[in-house]
C-alpha cells in the first residue's frame, strides 16, 4: 500500500494534536497539516458524542472530501450508527480504546475499503435493522386482499373466536391498537363490520 494522506478533525486542538501524533508513528501514513495540501485518503474525526455539530461536520466532509471516515466517539447508539454511516463513517472507535495501533489499523482498513465497528454497536444495529424489517413486513400490503400481515393475524384470531381484549393479550398490543387496526381494515376496504372483514379474508384465502 502506498503512502496514505490522512486529515484529522477534532473539537479541540489538544485532541487533534494527540491523534496526529499517534498517526505519525506509522511510516505509511502522512498527516495533512492543511487539507489543501492534498486530497485525504481517510478522515479521522474525534467528538464527544453525536450531536448537531458532529453531524454537520460529517455531512460537509462527505460532500467536500468524499473520503471514508474513522470516527472516535463515545456513547453512540445503534440509531446513531445508522446516522453516521450515511456520511461514509467506516470505522468507529470508543475514545477510551484509542491507541496508536488501533488508530493506524482503522485508518489502514478503511483506506482499503474495509470497516471496523465495536461488536456491541454492530449487535444493536442488527437488532435495529431486524425491527425495521419486521415493521416493514407488517405494514406492507399482502399480495392478495390489500391486508398487512398484522391485520391478517388479527382477523385470524377473530375468526377463532377471540374478542378484542384476548387478541390484544395474544399479540401484546393494547386494546386501543387492536380497535384502531380493525377500524382501518373496515374503513379502507369498505366493509360493514368485523364479521364482514373476517368473511372477506376467508374468501380471499388469507386466513
Amino acid at each position: 500500500m502506498g503512502r496514505l494522506h490522512v486529515a484529522v478533525r477534532a473539537h479541540d486542538p489538544l485532541s487533534r494534536a494527540g491523534l496526529a501524533a499517534l498517526l505519525r508513528g506509522a511510516a505509511h501514513i502522512g498527516v495533512l497539516a492543511d487539507e489543501r495540501q492534498a486530497r485525504p485518503h481517510v478522515l479521522v474525526v474525534a467528538a464527544a458524542a453525536l450531536n448537531a455539530e458532529l453531524a454537520g461536520t460529517l455531512s460537509r466532509a462527505a460532500r467536500e472530501l468524499g473520503a471514508p471516515v474513522v470516527l472516535i466517539a463515545d456513547d453512540l447508539s445503534a440509531d446513531d450508527l445508522l446516522t453516521v454511516v450515511r456520511y461514509r463513517v467506516m470505522a468507529v472507535v470508543p475514545r477510551r480504546l484509542v491507541t496508536a495501533d488501533v488508530l493506524v489499523r482503522c485508518v489502514t482498513a478503511v483506506a482499503g475499503g474495509g470497516g471496523i465497528m465495536p461488536p456491541d454497536l454492530v449487535g444493536g444495529l442488527l437488532q435495529h435493522v431486524e425491527r425495521l424489517q419486521r415493521d416493514l413486513r407488517e405494514s406492507a400490503p399482502a399480495a392478495a386482499g390489500g391486508l398487512t400481515e398484522r391485520e391478517i393475524e388479527i382477523l385470524r384470531l377473530m375468526a377463532e373466536g377471540l374478542d378484542t381484549t384476548e387478541i390484544a393479550q395474544e399479540l401484546s398490543y393494547s386494546t386501543r391498537t387492536v380497535k384502531n387496526i380493525m377500524y382501518g381494515i373496515t374503513h379502507r376496504l369498505n366493509l360493514r363490520n368485523r364479521p364482514h372483514a373476517v368473511a372477506y379474508a376467508v374468501r380471499a384465502g388469507l386466513i
